[in-house]
């Protein structure tokens, strides 16, 4: 019989879901829209249908080995979502236990970033690696920790926050509370505000000038600096600076063979991923220099996140 695993991923506004088999096929695909359950019970009733009309359209042969899931503030140990700030259930939400007693499978639960570096690990370009670090470079900066094969997590479950490290004091403010925080800078948000700020503290001419502030995205950063925009470009150096500065900072904690970088903006290879490296070897410590790649994700981006969310399952059940 053919093992099979479910992959969740939760999101502020979405929620992916995908019937996944070992070799990292998703056999079949579903979405729901987060935003639309204020109640928590309510989202995993409407979850465990539609998860049942996805069985519905599989061949019986398959074995369900278990769900993973991928969320916000998640707790690994605990199998809870705790205080997410674009979620709309606050306080500690049981979501392992709560599908657990609905589907009556075992279920695992991790941060989204972190179950994205074991999707890399079991699926993408950390196939043979024991020790990277896992980069998300959204609308935040997320991060997975990986050191002798294991997922770090640390005592309490919250381990890994790279985005989280302060690297600018009395900085951009931060949507955790703080100043300086690494996400506030390298990010998708973070881009867009050196951006804002470069158009407001110089007079250099730029594309971007005639455009509204709510409407320059890292996208558009993007493609203004593939055709030469100067403010677009210095944004970009300026965010690969700072990245590649925290990234020398994280090298000396686990050394790790590789750093993947994923998400929109890591799009940006030709842009980000040469200066962050040149940042990162300007800043290293002798002994890690030339030792560390940085490379690509090569988990596609629709995909990554379902197979993440379903690598929980074949790294913690060991009978899967």
């Amino acid at each position: 019989m053919k093992k099979i695993a479910i992959g969740i991923d939760i999101g502020g506004t979405n929620t992916i879901i995908g019937i996944v088999d070992k070799q990292g096929n998703i056999l079949q695909k579903a979405s729901l829209f987060t935003k639309r359950y204020k109640k928590v019970n309510h989202f995993v009733d409407e979850l465990s249908n539609k998860l049942n009309v996805l069985f519905n359209k599989i061949n019986k042969e398959y074995q369900l080995k278990g769900i993973g899931i991928g969320a916000p503030n998640a707790n690994f140990y605990k199998g809870t979502i705790e205080n997410a700030p674009n979620l709309k259930w606050k306080g500690i939400i049981p979501l392992a236990k709560m599908m657990q007693e609905k589907l009556n499978v075992p279920v695992w639960l991790t941060n989204d970033a972190n179950a994205a570096a074991l999707g890399e690990m079991l699926y993408g370009g950390a196939k043979n690696m024991k020790d990277f670090l896992f980069i998300t470079l959204g609308t935040g900066l997320g991060s997975g920790i990986v050191s002798n094969g294991k997922l770090i997590c640390g005592h309490d479950g919250f381990a890994g926050e790279i985005g989280h490290t302060i690297v600018v004091e009395n900085g951009r403010l931060c949507g955790c509370g703080r100043k300086g925080c690494l996400e506030t800078y390298a990010s998708a948000s973070g881009i867009k505000r050196s951006v804002i700020e470069l158009l407001s503290k110089t007079n250099k001419a730029s594309v971007l000038r005639d455009v509204n502030n709510s409407k320059i995205s890292s996208k558009l950063i993007y493609e203004s600096a593939k055709k030469g925009d100067i403010i677009s470009l210095e944004a970009f150096n300026f965010t690969a600076k700072i990245l590649g500065k925290a990234l020398a900072n994280s090298v000396a904690h686990t050394s790790p063979e590789a750093i993947f970088l994923f998400g929109g903006l890591a799009n940006a290879e030709d842009l980000l991923l040469k200066p962050v490296k040149e940042s990162m070897e300007a800043n290293l410590f002798n002994i890690y220099k030339n030792k560390v790649q940085i490379l690509p994700s090569q988990l596609k981006g629709g995909k990554a996140a379902i197979l993440g969310a379903s690598a929980l399952v074949w790294t913690e059940n060991k009978k899967a």
